[in-house]
């Protein structure tokens, strides 16, 4: 018996319906892929940032170093307690009131500071023959060796304002520099972002490093500029007064001459 080609061509359509309708049930039931996890973010640690900022990181970490160094010296050096002890004020106090320069120069000899070393400077000038005890020559003795104490001590308060000022401009030379990488791989047909990243990452690390030693020293150059300025300035006030005592200008009471004492004791002995 002859199948007519009708009912082949009936067969083989039922078949591929078939097979069809098997692909299909196989791609429901095979598990999706998954989807490409989304890249994770790199976490960079301070030595990661420093080393992506560029050479230029070494010269501001100096400078970094330095305004720490500058700071530590002058909160030591530069302070109220420091230049002027109150125990050794005092203590010059007293014998100028008791007109005996030679044990004043002897303890501020003994512990120099910038209260003392003024403080010697003025009495290597004492002559009671002369009027007021040589007054003039003692004032000018003590303020020039005052200036120079302040001059001295600015030294260091004017790193602080160096290191300020070159901070922020090694910050802005490495945002020239980064900036110029950025657009060599732009020139080189290079337009991704992964490649101008280097160059725009350093130029924002370098700025960032520059600030970050700029402020500091700025605002420490200032305070101890104005905490020189104001310790300087007891120190010049205290100075005089004592001039003024021993020079005899200035009468306190209890300042005795110590030969005037001696012969009110025998006196009444």
């Amino acid at each position: 018996m002859k199948t007519s080609p009708h009912a082949k061509l009936s067969a083989l359509a039922a078949f591929l319906f078939i097979i069809t309708i098997a692909i299909a049930a196989a791609q429901e039931a095979a598990p999706s892929p998954a989807a490409p996890p989304p890249p994770a973010v790199v976490e960079k640690s301070l030595l990661d940032l420093f080393l992506a900022g560029g050479a230029l990181m070494w010269p501001i970490l100096l400078c970094s170093i330095g305004t720490i160094a500058v700071g530590v010296y002058c909160f030591i050096q530069i302070n109220q307690k420091k230049m002027m002890p109150k125990a050794q004020e005092s203590a010059v106090s007293q014998y100028m009131q008791h007109r005996d320069p030679n044990a004043a120069y002897q303890l501020c000899q003994s512990s120099p500071n910038v209260f003392a070393n003024t403080m010697c400077a003025a009495l290597l000038k004492v002559n009671f023959e002369r009027d007021l005890a040589n007054k003039a020559s003692m004032e000018q003795a003590a303020g020039e060796t005052l200036m120079q104490e302040e001059q001295r001590l600015m030294i260091w308060i004017n790193y602080l304002n160096i290191f300020a000022t070159i901070g922020p401009m090694l910050g802005l030379l490495g945002t020239v520099t980064g900036m110029i990488a950025s657009f060599d791989q732009l020139a080189a047909g290079r337009s991704e972002p992964s490649d101008l990243a280097g160059g725009i990452g350093e130029a924002m690390i370098t700025t960032a490093g520059g600030l970050f030693v700029g402020i500091p020293a700025m605002f420490l150059f200032f305070y101890f500029r104005n905490l020189l300025q104001v310790a300087i300035g007891n120190i010049q006030k205290s100075v005089t007064f004592m001039i003024d005592v021993l020079s005899g200008e200035l009468k306190l009471e209890g300042a005795v001459h110590s030969h005037e004492l001696t012969a009110e004791e025998e006196t009444a002995g």
